[in-house]
C-alpha cells in the first residue's frame, strides 16, 4: 500500500496506516502540501491554505495519538463554507477577506473525526455559474467544471484525498464526472448545511469528492457523526433502470455510445438492466428547478443585491438574478408542487429498481473558460431530493474522463454506495 506516494492514498488507507503505524498525519499532511506546490500553478484548485496551520495541526493529532474515522485524512473545504480560523470568501469580491467565527458543521464534524484541514478550495462565485479559475488537471485549457470547481479538481490532481463541495443543480456530480472522481450528493436534508452559504433552501446539500466508494462511506459517516465506519455492501446484481431521460438527444453520440455499452456489459454478467421511460412529467423538472433555485435565491441574496449590486458578475445577474426576481411566489409555488408530485412518480418506479443509471454530463469537460459546462442532467435530480453517486468509469474521444450517474430512492444513500462500488467494479 505505501508503495505509492503518500498523497495518492485513499482516506481509507490513510486511517489505516495511521491506526497502524505505518504512517504519521505529519507526513501524510507534507505529502500534499508537497503535491499542491508541484501542481497549483497549473490547476488553480486553492483559494487558501496555511501551510504551519496544517502541520501543526498534523502533529498534535501524532501526539495525541489519531483514532478518528478520518484519523490523518487532509481534506478540502469549498470556499462557500464556513471555516472559524481561514477565510471564507464565498467567491466574490463583497466577501473579500471575510472571516467567519465558527465552522460549519461538516467542518467541525470532519476535525472532530481526527480529519486535517488542508485549505479553502476554488468556488465559482456564490456556488452559482460565473466561471473560477480551477483548470482541468488532465487539460489546463478547459474547464473543471462548477460550482465545485476547486475540490473536485484537487482530488482528482492528489492533492488531497477528499473534499467537501456543494450542490443546488450539479455543482458536485458534473466535477466529479469532468475530473474523473468519485462524488456524491446526498438524499436532500440528510447532511447538515450549518454554516453553508445558502443558495437555495429546497436543494442545497453538501457534496463529497474522493478516490473510492469506500472513502464517500467513510466521510458520509463523519458527517453524520458516526464513530464508526459502516460496512460497504457490494451489491452482485441490483436491479438497474437505464434511463436515457427526455434530455438524451442533447447528450454527444460517443458519451451515448459509452452508455449503451455499459448496459450490454452488465446485462451479460447476468445484472438485471432495463430500459424505462421516465413520466412526462419528469420533461418539465428542469424548468422547475429554475424557478425554485432562483426565486429562493434572489430572497436569500437580498442584502448583498440591494447593497453591492456592482460586485455581482454579469453572468449572475443575467442569470438566476434575473429569473429569480421576475418569479412571482405563484410561479414558485407551482413549480415546488410540480416537483413534490414527481417525487412520489419516482418513488413508485423505485419499486420495481434499486437504482437508475443515466449520463451527469453531455461529454467531456469542455475546451474554455466562458462557462463551467452544461449541468442540465443533473438538476432534475437534485430537485428530486435523491441519492447521488457519479463513478468514474468512462473515458471520451480526447481520453478525458466521463463519469456515470446512479441514482437511488430517497434514504438508500448506504444501498446506493454498495451498487456503485459493484457496478465500477464491473466496468472497470
Amino acid at each position: 500500500m505505501l508503495s505509492i506516494r503518500l498523497n495518492e492514498l485513499t482516506a481509507s488507507d490513510i486511517v489505516r496506516a495511521v491506526r497502524h503505524g505505518d504512517a504519521t498525519c505529519e507526513s501524510i499532511a507534507r505529502a500534499c502540501l508537497e503535491r499542491i506546490a508541484e501542481r497549483e500553478g497549473a490547476v488553480q484548485a486553492w483559494e487558501y491554505i496555511d501551510r504551519p496551520a496544517v502541520l501543526a495541526t498534523a502533529k498534535g493529532l501524532d501526539q495525541r495519538g489519531a483514532q478518528g474515522i478520518l484519523a490523518g485524512v487532509p481534506f478540502g473545504v469549498k470556499d462557500i463554507i464556513d471555516t472559524a480560523d481561514i477565510p471564507s470568501e464565498y467567491g466574490s469580491p463583497i466577501y473579500a477577506g471575510h472571516q467567519p467565527k465558527t465552522d460549519a458543521a461538516c467542518v467541525a464534524l470532519s476535525r472532530k473525526a481526527d480529519a486535517v484541514l488542508l485549505g479553502k478550495t476554488v468556488t465559482t462565485e456564490f456556488a452559482n455559474r460565473h466561471p473560477a479559475r480551477t483548470r482541468h488537471p488532465l487539460d489546463p485549457a478547459r474547464t473543471s467544471g462548477g460550482s465545485s470547481s476547486g475540490s473536485a479538481a484537487a482530488v482528482a490532481d492528489a492533492m488531497v484525498p477528499v473534499a467537501l463541495g456543494t450542490q443546488t443543480t450539479g455543482s458536485t456530480i458534473k466535477p466529479g464526472s469532468f475530473c474523473g472522481v468519485f462524488a456524491y450528493r446526498p438524499t436532500f436534508g440528510e447532511l447538515s448545511c450549518a454554516g453553508v452559504k445558502q443558495s437555495a433552501w429546497s436543494l442545497d446539500t453538501l457534496g463529497i469528492y474522493a478516490r473510492s466508494v469506500e472513502d464517500l462511506s467513510r466521510y458520509r459517516d463523519a458527517l453524520l457523526g458516526r464513530q464508526r465506519e459502516s460496512e460497504l455492501r457490494s451489491v452482485s446484481k441490483p436491479r438497474v433502470a437505464f434511463c436515457r431521460t427526455h434530455k438524451w438527444d442533447e447528450v454527444e453520440p460517443s458519451t451515448r455510445a459509452l452508455f449503451e455499452d455499459a448496459a450490454l456489459r452488465l446485462r451479460k454478467i447476468g445484472v438485471d438492466v432495463r430500459d424505462v421511460t421516465l413520466p412526462t412529467a419528469f420533461n418539465e423538472m428542469e424548468e422547475a428547478h429554475k424557478w425554485i433555485s432562483s426565486y429562493e435565491f434572489t430572497r436569500n441574496y437580498t442584502w448583498e443585491i440591494e447593497n453591492h449590486r456592482d460586485k455581482i458578475s454579469e453572468t449572475l445577474q443575467k442569470g438566476r438574478l434575473k429569473n429569480g426576481l421576475s418569479c412571482s411566489f405563484e410561479r414558485y409555488s407551482q413549480a415546488k408542487l410540480h416537483a413534490e408530485q414527481t417525487c412520489k412518480m419516482l418513488d413508485a418506479i423505485f419499486d420495481d429498481y434499486d437504482a437508475l443509471l443515466t449520463s451527469p454530463v453531455v461529454g467531456e469537460a469542455p475546451v474554455g473558460f466562458s462557462d463551467t459546462g452544461n449541468s442540465s442532467l443533473c438538476g432534475m435530480w437534485t430537485a428530486l431530493h435523491v441519492p447521488v453517486v457519479t463513478i468514474p468509469v468512462f473515458r471520451g474521444p480526447t481520453n478525458l474522463p466521463i463519469g456515470a450517474q446512479l441514482i437511488a430512492r430517497r434514504g438508500n444513500d448506504e444501498e446506493l454506495f454498495g451498487i456503485a462500488d459493484s457496478i465500477y467494479k464491473i466496468l472497470t
